[in-house]
């Protein structure tokens, strides 16, 4: 029984000083799962002036001007580059403008941080890298221990040697089983 007790211990005290990053990660988890869908990290709005047409054998530096000039932008370009035949990237600080020059349509692309999942994202993806990659992984030895533990807490038809291992055998083979179904 001492070893039943100690293992009940280990998983509450774990699991409590887990929660409030379990809980940071299933947010982001979620938002970064539908990456696809929408951006979790970022707002982009984006807006389309049309400007009439620009000289299309101008250098790209004095389309970007131009364009500024147009839209009545007084910022100076963090770059410009051409991308294609016609069109001209002018890079703003969080703002992005493409320029199609024969067409005078320029699409403007507003970037916005969204404050909290941007924190959460960056956690969870560990862009920072340094410490946090040992925090990050210190938190998945500790998620190791709360399953590790997690299976033998409860005892008898409930537990492990009863639906338990049911279930337990359904979280190991559902990933297993969409792995074979992908690869």
């Amino acid at each position: 029984m001492r070893l039943r007790r100690l293992i009940v211990a280990v998983h509450r005290d774990v699991g409590f000083l887990v929660a409030g990053l379990t809980v940071a990660y299933a947010v982001s988890g979620l938002a970064v799962n539908h990456v696809g869908q929408w951006n979790p990290s970022y707002v982009v709005r984006e807006t389309t002036h049309h400007i009439g047409a620009l000289d299309a054998a101008a250098e790209p530096a004095a389309v970007a001007r131009e364009v500024l000039d147009r839209i009545g932008e007084p910022l100076e370009p963090a770059a410009v580059l051409a991308i294609a035949p016609g069109v001209v990237r002018i890079v703003l600080e969080g703002r992005t403008l493409t320029a199609f020059v024969t067409e005078g349509r320029v699409v403007d692309e507003h970037v916005t941080r969204r404050p909290l999942l941007f924190a959460l994202n960056y956690l969870h993806l560990n862009t920072g890298k340094g410490a946090w990659t040992w925090w990050a992984d210190a938190y998945a030895v500790a998620l190791l221990v709360l399953a590790l533990t997690g299976i033998f807490i409860v005892p008898g038809r409930k537990g492990l040697a009863g639906r338990g291992r049911w279930f337990l055998a359904a979280g190991v083979l559902l990933p297993l089983v969409y792995l074979l179904l992908r690869l």
